[in-house]
């Protein structure tokens, strides 16, 4: 069931999305060249501790996963798309980060991810994290009351096709509120002028997902949760909380 919050839920949506924020930041910052992903994970998770928030993707375990999650963020490194589990790993010059982080407060949710270089970036990098930031802005600003959302989605799915990359195609954004994944789900890919309508109160995780090679095919590690490339290929992973209002979308988790 999709839930329409009220003008009062989507600031207190904002103040868990400012924390979000805050704790991508910090593991931002944190990352460097011999910096392991757990240190990241405990910058964020200090965040989160330091602002009374509690993490939704700790102890989270959907019907695919072998077991809960066992972090505050997900660390996705190189030819890993989403979901990867924050570990010793340390990074190294030229690696490419996807971090992603939610956070709850006062009974309310926030999540986002954000896409980085450690050290000396490659160029095709940062070509693939523009693309990527290019398609979720894409998004959000076809994200308006009376839209539909394959709006969103061919919007998003248009910037990929004219980047040649490929994405995930069982994995999208999502509705959020009091839960972290709640109705309705936000293709990558779809035909405008289909689907949910969009109105005032309703709030989506947006998030592309862009995968370098041009495949859509992924394929998941032993640890049942972290999604790779097939072809070995680099991906970024760059997502917002966008709230639809009378007056245009609304992004819920900047700074």
């Amino acid at each position: 069931m999709v839930e329409i919050k009220s003008d009062a839920a989507l600031q207190a949506m904002r103040e868990a999305g400012r924390v979000v924020a805050r704790a991508l930041a910090a593991a931002r910052d944190a990352a460097g060249v011999g910096v392991s992903l757990k240190e990241l994970d405990e910058a964020a998770r200090s965040v989160l501790d330091d602002a009374g928030a509690t993490s939704p993707f700790l102890g989270y375990r959907p019907s695919f996963a072998p077991t809960p999650f066992p972090a505050v963020i997900c660390t996705s490194v190189n030819d890993a798309v989403v979901h990867g589990i924050p570990t010793a790993y340390r990074l190294r010059d030229g690696d490419l980060v996807s971090v992603d982080c939610g956070a709850r407060l006062e009974g309310w949710t926030g999540d986002a991810a954000i896409t980085f270089t450690v050290g000396t970036p490659r160029p095709a990098d940062l070509d693939l994290i523009d693309a990527t930031r290019r398609a979720l802005d894409a998004g959000i600003a076809a994200a308006r009351a009376g839209a539909r959302m394959g709006d969103i989605s061919h919007a998003i799915g248009a910037v990929a096709g004219r980047a040649r990359c490929g994405m995930p195609a069982d994995f999208g954004g999502h509705g959020i509120g009091r839960s972290m994944h709640e109705d309705p789900h936000v293709p990558n890919r779809g035909r405008p002028g289909r689907g949910y309508r969009l109105r005032h109160g309703l709030v989506l995780a947006i998030e592309p997902m862009l995968m370098a090679g041009g495949s859509d095919h992924y394929r998941t590690d032993a640890d049942g949760w972290t999604l790779r490339t097939t072809d070995g290929s680099r991906a970024a992973h760059i997502e917002h909380t966008v709230a639809i209002t009378d007056q245009g979308p609304r992004i819920l988790t900047l700074p």
